[in-house]
């Protein structure tokens, strides 16, 4: 037994010792030997040494920085702005890729006008559902974005003038987001079919016209001549 205890009191103390030299912490009852003069409203400092640990672990911390700085500016490795670039350029050649692989998706080519009831009325409601009404009104005939139903258009008032407005959004500044991203591309040709089927149309308070690329009566004439119905969606 009392061989025992005194092999517990021997862990004990070489614990206490591998501890202290991490910590260099000092035993509790004799503060007094490292109480400094300062008193802080009654509160008294100590002055400990900094843990060994947390000190080699500041010092590693400085060497690998100075390591990083010399392999970035000396050597010109490991540069973020170079390893940045090169991944957007591996992103968007992986885009233009998946594009040329998939060109049904992306293609403005052959875009036809969607005449059908049921396109119109589906073109009707994403015009509704997609906050169009706030800028061009549900009659189309302009509010803080253009009147949509007259023949002067500031992008072009061609299919594929309005799916790539559509696609792209307007006119940098003024508030026409990129739908590209949200609608796809059956979406998009449902919507420029139905604003396309508007033209012509009589709002009940119409924008003045703006822009000068002018689509000419003519061509709603024809398409008034090709599709039944052209007129709006009631």
């Amino acid at each position: 037994m009392k061989l025992t205890m005194n092999k517990n009191s021997e862990n004990i103390s070489g614990w206490k010792k591998f501890w202290k030299s991490l910590t260099k912490a000092h035993d509790l009852g004799t503060e007094e030997d490292i109480l400094l003069d300062h008193d802080y409203d009654g509160i008294k400092e100590l002055d400990n040494v900094l843990p060994p640990w947390w000190l080699y672990g500041f010092y590693i911390t400085i060497a690998a920085s100075i390591f990083y700085y010399v392999m970035i500016f000396g050597f010109d490795k490991y540069n973020q702005f170079d390893e940045f670039n090169t991944e957007m350029t591996d992103a968007k050649a992986a885009v233009e890729q998946y594009k040329a692989d998939n060109p049904q998706l992306f293609s403005t080519e052959n875009l036809e006008v969607l005449t059908s009831e049921e396109d119109l009325a589906k073109g009707k409601e994403l015009f509704t559902t997609k906050t169009c009404v706030v800028c061009h009104l549900a009659d189309l005939g302009g509010s803080v974005g253009p009147n949509l139903t007259d023949n002067q258009w500031i992008l072009g008032g061609d299919m594929k003038s309005i799916f790539n407005t559509i696609a792209k959004g307007g006119r940098p500044g003024k508030g026409m987001i990129a739908w590209e991203g949200t609608l796809s591309k059956e979406e998009r040709q449902l919507l420029s079919s139905y604003i396309i089927s508007m033209q012509g149309t009589k709002p009940a308070a119409p924008k003045a016209a703006e822009g000068d690329i002018i689509w000419p009566e003519a061509v709603v004439d024809s398409l008034n001549t090709k599709v039944d119905s052209i007129a709006p969606v009631k």
